[in-house]
């Protein structure tokens, strides 16, 4: 029975994360009308590391074990949805604001997360960063059954209200200028679903880890086999799919590696290698 609930666990881990990561990089993908970009560039990942290596920092490992409770998970969803709403209200509320300068801002302060947690790891002993690495890498073993009353139901809402956004999601992905043109309005739908993608990206970042190319693999695979740009069949077909590719991973890494759920190191490998061959493609950014 325990191994029973155990393997369950993590399929419903799974689950939640092929919903998030499928659904939140394929909204993003059209706010942003870039289809390389991830809502990872926004730092989630970064303040999910800083987090995790202050936690340790100032506590010793003893203090990052005992840290995964429900409040902490709950903490963690507020301070990344907090942070996406800031940059979303300070940068896209300005009349002279774009989103160009929004992602760059994200950038930067991933940037600055990630060097004060690469400070703060230096600062550790071997025993403490090895703990630390465990948790930093994106594993379904991260998934703590005692989170899902508070993730399942988020998720659900947030993708039901991008699910029904769909048809001006169609819309808003022909552009700025035609959007406004057919009277939709472009500010508002877009800072609706950045804030919709940010509780997705929290959701799965804070209960799994870090997970850079997962959406970003799903996403392009998704367009590739519905051959259409309508977010109806898209949306389903990245969940699938993202899920389909999370299991597979889990599969090779369990029973292949022995590396007990660790299906980030796969997901990150095809990923970066799908990245490459899109960008080589295109000949451009």
């Amino acid at each position: 029975w325990l191994i029973a609930e155990r393997r369950l666990n993590a399929v419903i881990a799974m689950a939640v994360v092929a919903v998030c990561q499928g659904v939140a990089t394929v909204a993003f993908q059209t706010v942003t009308n870039n289809r390389i970009l991830t809502p990872s560039i926004m730092g989630f990942e970064s303040l999910y590391i800083a987090i995790n290596t202050a936690t340790i920092y100032f506590l010793g490992a003893s203090g990052l074990l005992a840290s995964r409770t429900l409040e902490t998970f709950v903490l963690q969803l507020v301070l990344m949805v907090g942070l996406s709403l800031v940059l979303y209200s300070w940068l896209l509320t300005d009349n002279a604001a774009n989103l160009h300068a929004m992602l760059l801002v994200g950038i930067v302060i991933g940037g600055g997360l990630g060097s004060l947690s690469t400070f703060m790891q230096r600062m550790l002993t071997p025993s403490e960063f090895d703990v630390l690495t465990a948790r930093l890498f994106g594993s379904v073993n991260n998934a703590d059954p005692d989170f899902y009353p508070v993730a399942i139901p988020l998720v659900l809402i947030a993708v039901t209200l991008v699910l029904l956004n769909s048809r001006r999601l169609n819309v808003i992905s022909l552009g700025r200028d035609v959007t406004v043109n057919l009277g939709v309005g472009f500010r508002k739908n877009a800072i609706y679903t950045l804030i919709l993608v940010s509780i997705l990206m929290a959701v799965s970042t804070a209960l799994v880890g870090p997970m850079t190319f997962l959406g970003f693999l799903v996403a392009t695979l998704a367009y590739q086999f519905t051959n259409t740009y309508d977010h109806r069949y898209v949306f389903p077909m990245a969940i699938v799919l993202g899920y389909v590719v999370l299991t597979g991973a889990y599969f090779i890494m369990n029973h292949i590696f022995y590396a007990q759920g660790v299906v980030s190191i796969i997901i990150e490998l095809v990923g970066g290698i799908t990245f490459l061959v899109v960008i080589l493609r295109k000949g451009r950014l």
